[in-house]
């Protein structure tokens, strides 16, 4: 495990074949076609690794059963586990794109709409299949040799790899597909170029084609050179190799919420005075800034510190940075009461603010002194994806879509406690008399967020219903209680 306590993102992508359409894993009877236009849910292939032979990959469909040909070349997705017939190989060609060959019958995979087989003995444009990732594009970049994190340096205009802890926004990277290719953005919305600069306008220089080593990826440049951190900050440029080794090697992890809190007493929550979490600074820094770590399970959080602690609960209802692994005592159950938050400890308890500022877990109730305000400080970019696809605008009117396969990138600002998001003209969000989402706005209005699960936050509008996406697709105020669409990956 990195120092970010993170495992890899699982690779999860779209086929598109060479007629430009995706190979889709239909619902009804397990049925296999590359027709869909675009990438959604039944389109979704995760990829795994045979833990014997890493050349070896299964291809898992959005239903749970595995891609599998015959020695006929008859392709199914209808096995429910890692059987021989289910074993690929990685061809990828200079383009980016890939062959998939069965190891067990030595044929290809290819074909178009309703005709897929699995029995060329070459390769031909009908079996290559570029590759689109279908992780939420906003992640933390790990270099594989380095072990450290890449990062925006501001004072060098350029992208570092030498961060232990992914910490900050300068540490949120945002992948964006363009015909086949990525671009790396930065949280100030620049893009990467090969020569290690930071360009406002995405270009040739600025698109890399994904490759796939051992489970990692590598990025390769329009001269067929890949991204590799150079020089004692790692700055990430093209070196002179045409054959990703480990130092071209990166992995794509979560990126975790971090937040900065506020008390009762207008000041922030902080570590700078010592292991004991007190309320005691006026400004923002490491030291004020906390990454939630929400569980999957339980969806208790533990806190942790730019030092890489935990918060702990101590005797006397104490709150230290001490702790160097997650256990009952570093979860914290989180309420979100409208503009404000309260934590409740491992003993039952509320933390409260006493008057020197130090943080206690001794209250029962929720009064003044247990309210927090929240504030989530690393998506200053907004992407949001639903059960059924991204948040976009609509084309023809001031609605909003949530199912889309493209995304638009949104400003969160945060406000008093609440949020206002922005689009890319500058208006805002705002729920009208039929309670549709509006993105037109001239003026803010107030949408509260809550973190409630890992990965997922769900957003209030100021009639207290939760946004989500209706049958249509259409973003509306209107989710009375909490439930699978009213939550969003961000």
């Amino acid at each position: 495990m990195p120092a970010n306590g993170n495992s890899p993102l699982k690779l999860q992508f779209g086929l598109i074949n060479h007629e430009g359409r995706y190979l889709t894993a239909e619902a009804f009877g397990f049925k296999l076609n590359a027709s869909a236009p675009s990438l959604k849910k039944k389109q979704i292939w995760t990829l795994e690794q045979d833990s014997q032979d890493t050349q070896v990959v299964y291809l898992r469909s959005h239903l749970g059963r595995y891609l599998a040909s015959d020695k006929d070349g008859k392709v199914t997705c209808e096995a429910d586990g890692h059987n021989s017939d289910c074993r690929f190989l990685i061809v990828a060609q200079s383009d980016g794109r890939w062959a998939l060959q069965s190891e067990q019958h030595v044929r290809f995979f290819g074909g178009s709409q309703d005709y897929l087989s699995c029995f060329a003995q070459v390769i031909t444009d009908a079996e290559l299949w570029a590759v689109h990732l279908a992780l939420h594009p906003q992640a933390n970049l790990l270099s594989v040799a380095r072990k450290r994190y890449a990062h925006l340096s501001m004072e060098d205009g350029e992208i570092a790899v030498d961060l232990n802890i992914p910490w900050g926004v300068a540490a949120l990277l945002t992948l964006t597909y363009l015909n086949g290719k990525y671009c790396l953005k930065t949280c100030d919305s620049r893009f990467l170029s090969n020569d290690g600069k930071l360009l406002t306008q995405s270009g040739r220089t600025t698109a890399y084609t994904l490759e796939l080593k051992c489970g990692k990826l590598a990025f390769k440049d329009c001269e067929g050179k890949y991204l590799s951190p150079m020089g004692p900050t790692g700055t990430l440029r093209s070196g002179r190799c045409s054959k990703p080794g480990k130092d071209e090697l990166f992995d794509l992890e979560e990126s975790h919420p971090q937040v900065v809190l506020m008390a009762a007493n207008g000041r922030y929550v902080s570590i700078r005075q010592g292991v004991s979490l007190a309320a005691n600074q006026e400004d923002e820094t490491d030291m004020e800034t906390f990454q939630m770590e929400i569980d999957k399970k339980t969806k208790m959080c533990a806190f942790r510190t730019s030092q890489g602690n935990y918060w702990a609960l101590v005797s006397h209802g104490g709150i230290q940075s001490t702790a160097t692994e997650v256990s009952a005592n570093t979860m914290f159950a989180v309420e979100w009461l409208g503009h404000k938050v309260a934590l409740k400890a491992n003993n039952g308890k509320y933390i409260c603010t006493k008057k020197n500022g130090q943080l206690v877990a001794v209250s029962d109730s929720i009064g003044e002194d247990e309210q927090l305000s929240l504030k989530l400080i690393n998506r200053p970019m907004l992407i949001l994806r639903g059960e059924n696809g991204f948040i976009c605008h609509h084309k023809n009117s001031n609605t909003l879509d949530a199912s889309r396969s493209v995304y638009d990138i949104f400003t969160l600002q945060f406000s008093n406690g609440a949020y206002h998001i922005k689009g890319v003209d500058g208006q805002f969000w705002y729920v009208n008399n039929a309670g549709l989402v509006c993105s037109d706005g001239e003026v803010p209005e107030d949408l509260t967020v809550e973190l409630l699960e890992h990965g997922r936050l769900a957003i209030r509008a100021k009639n207290g219903n939760y946004l989500r996406g209706d049958q249509g697709g259409t973003l509306k105020a209107d989710g009375l209680s909490l439930s699978s669409s009213a939550l969003w990956e961000y």
